[in-house]
């Protein structure tokens, strides 16, 4: 069996400590550099981002999207030609080639990697997805670790484009619970409404994405009206709409769309149950 490999962490906060002690209790060398974190644990504190790097396998940036390129520019002068540079920042695709760009002149292998789940309870144990062009070794160096990596064809940026695009649903799903809870609660009724998305939640099955963009494409001229509603409701309410709003534009964008195609003006009404079974939407 392989020994683990020497690493660099550059950013020691909630996800960075987490991978550090992970690291540690791997028997693996650790290298940070924060400057916001002295680390009680045993790892090695660096003195800079070039100090840090010196030496190392694998380079894990770990800091934020607006200290990812930053980070690098300082840290290259310090690392060997080939060494890993994994930038696991939640950021854009277009600064994730940026990133990569920036490391192919500097004579690094980058790698774009998206954490998939939270850190905190999962550690290096957390779903990982990787592009560019040394996916192939951050995969090597991490999966013996018990991390589950999963290859992502496409350069820098194909992981994040994933990511995000996940996010989108999940994040703005959470912004509609939040929304919708904060105006129950003030309208009195959130044990009610949580039960109820609870409920939906649970009913969900492969055929709800279908059901969600067929009906809300079919039923934009309503729907549109309907959310027009809430919004006013939720302001009433004293909290502010913006998921309400949002959903609102986003059906009348539709609405717009819907009118100008063959089409035009027709809106069927919702049923009078659950499509096949399943919960109104």
């Amino acid at each position: 069996m392989q020994p683990p490999p020497y690493i660099a962490l550059l950013g020691y906060g909630e996800a960075g400590s987490v991978f550090g002690r992970d690291l540690l209790a791997l028997g693996a060398r650790v290298r940070v550099h924060d400057p916001r974190v002295r680390p009680r644990d045993a790892v090695e504190v660096a003195a800079d981002e070039a100090d840090a790097v010196r030496g190392v396998d694998l380079v894990l940036s770990v800091n934020s999207a607006s200290a990812a390129l930053g980070a690098l520019e300082a840290g290259a002068p310090g690392a060997r030609e080939g060494t890993v540079w994994a930038d696991m920042n939640t950021a854009s695709p277009q600064v994730k080639t940026v990133l990569g760009e920036t490391a192919a002149r500097a004579g690094l292998a980058f790698a774009d990697v998206a954490i998939m789940a939270p850190v905190p309870g999962r550690g290096l144990r957390v779903p990982m997805l990787v592009s560019g062009p040394a996916a192939e070794r951050v995969a090597a160096l991490l999966r013996p670790l018990g991390t589950p990596v999963t290859l992502q064809p496409g350069g820098a940026g194909a992981a994040a484009q994933r990511k995000l695009l996940r996010s989108v649903f999940f994040k703005g799903m959470a912004a509609a619970v939040v929304e919708a809870l904060d105006a129950a609660r003030a309208a009195g009724c959130e044990e009610w409404l949580r039960e109820n998305i609870a409920a939906e939640l649970a009913a969900a099955g492969a055929g709800t994405v279908d059901r969600l963009v067929t009906g809300t494409r079919r039923h934009a001229v309503r729907r549109a009206d309907e959310m027009a509603a809430a919004e006013d409701m939720v302001r009433g309410l004293g909290v502010e709409p913006a998921v309400a709003r949002a959903a609102r534009d986003l059906l009348l964008r539709i609405r717009a769309e819907e009118a100008s195609g063959p089409a035009a003006g027709r809106d069927t009404g919702e049923a009078a149950g659950p499509a096949e079974g399943g919960p109104r939407r």
